[in-house]
């Protein structure tokens, strides 16, 4: 007995404590047959690890402009992004294209997005972000989502952008937490 909680506990300790991706493989007691991990179309979603996954389509074409946050009353500006969020992976964080019209997210939006008249590109070549009274008036759109979902965490995927468009064909959004 004392053995057995030996080795648990070795275990979990050793699994806090490693960042690596542990393949593992799973008997039955019933059966000798070992099961590999499941591929990630039918793995369950992990919606607590960080960052997410956040997918959405717009109801104009704003793939190139930047976005802010409104407060729920979508009278205020509550967040705008600085001239370093503006790049990811030293690109342009614009969104990445989907099928279907999606867009995965790259830089950090949710439902109370609005968009700027402004391009990713010329905002990234001002010397000062602009005031935010300056920015209320460059909104284009203060409702401009027709969808939106969360996918879990970016851990889950293997190839984050195959798998989402393979999703999306197959129709299978259901799977995803319903946002908006």
């Amino acid at each position: 007995m004392k053995w057995n909680l030996l080795l648990v506990g070795t275990f979990l300790i050793s699994c806090c404590n490693s960042n690596k991706q542990v393949n593992t493989t799973v008997r039955s007691p019933d059966k000798n047959i070992s099961q590999e991990n499941k591929p990630v179309e039918s793995k369950p979603l992990d919606f607590s690890a960080s960052p997410s996954v956040i997918i959405y389509k717009t109801k104009r074409d704003y793939w190139n402009k930047v976005s802010v946050t409104l407060n729920d009353d979508k009278t205020k500006i509550i967040s705008y992004p600085a001239a370093r969020d503006i790049f990811y992976e030293g690109k342009l964080a614009l969104p990445t294209k989907l099928n279907d019209g999606f867009l995965l997210d790259n830089r950090g939006i949710n439902k109370n997005v609005a968009f700027l008249n402004m391009t990713y590109e010329e905002y990234s070549k001002q010397k000062e972000v602009p005031l935010i009274s300056e920015m209320m008036k460059m909104i284009i759109d203060k409702d401009p989502l027709a969808e939106m979902y969360n996918c879990g965490s970016r851990y889950q995927y293997k190839d984050i952008i195959s798998d989402l468009n393979k999703i999306i064909a197959d129709k299978q959004l259901g799977r995803f937490k319903k946002l908006l």
